[in-house]
């Protein structure tokens, strides 16, 4: 690691009402490009702020959270993949690890006098430890994650399912049976549209007897 990146992590540790004040004592002390890269560096919103302290002041807890999501991952990969894995509880140690986190990220938060929205906290974990990456170094997070449903299955091969099996082959005498049933069938269905097509008929033969009978009956 560079002086200048050791520099930039002490950044995001400090208050973060002393962020943008930080960030300009610490560009002044540079020239040409690494002033314009500290100077370019965004200010964390509360919570993503809240994320880096778990990380810079309780290392165990956030890296708890970033292996439990990563054996969840895997778990659910395999799944997808047909193979045998105990889903349910790669998740429930996923859960427990984000809402000890969690925790620590209000606690540190509250110190600093800051309250970040522990739903909002909640999400950006999971979205740290269920993704495959993120453009943001860890630690300097800057806003708020949310999970992506299909993100963390990049690249998986679904399991093709199995191929349904072949219709039972039928004798001669059978496959002839078949037939005349089907036949019959198409006899029935056939002599059914007949008969409805007759009662339509005589339907409209009743209304116009009707019509006429009420015509004569005006007159």
């Amino acid at each position: 690691m560079s002086a200048l990146d050791s520099r930039i992590d002490d950044l995001y540790q400090q208050p973060l009402d002393d962020f943008v004040s930080a960030r300009t004592a610490l560009a002044k002390t540079l020239t040409g490009d690494d002033a314009k890269r500290v100077k370019a560096l965004a200010k964390p919103t509360v919570v993503p702020w809240a994320v880096n302290q778990v990380y810079w002041r309780a290392r165990p807890t956030f890296d708890a959270v970033m292996k439990t999501g990563e054996r969840l991952r895997k778990a659910q990969i395999a799944a997808l993949e047909g193979k045998g894995t105990d889903v349910r509880a790669a998740g429930e140690a996923h859960r427990r690890a984000v809402a000890d986190a969690v925790k620590a990220a209000e606690r540190l938060a509250a110190s600093d006098g800051s309250k970040p929205s522990p739903d909002a906290l909640m999400r950006t974990f999971e979205a740290l430890s269920l993704s495959s990456g993120h453009r943001e170094a860890p630690g300097r997070l800057t806003r708020p994650l949310q999970p992506a449903a299909f993100e963390a299955l990049a690249g998986v091969k679904l399991k093709a399912p199995p191929a349904p099996p072949p219709p039972p082959k039928l004798s001669k005498r059978e496959e002839a049976a078949r037939r005349k049933e089907q036949d019959a069938q198409k006899k029935r269905d056939l002599a059914v549209k007949k008969a409805e097509a007759a009662l339509e008929r005589a339907r409209k033969r009743v209304a116009a007897a009707e019509a006429q009978l009420r015509e004569t009956q005006d007159r």
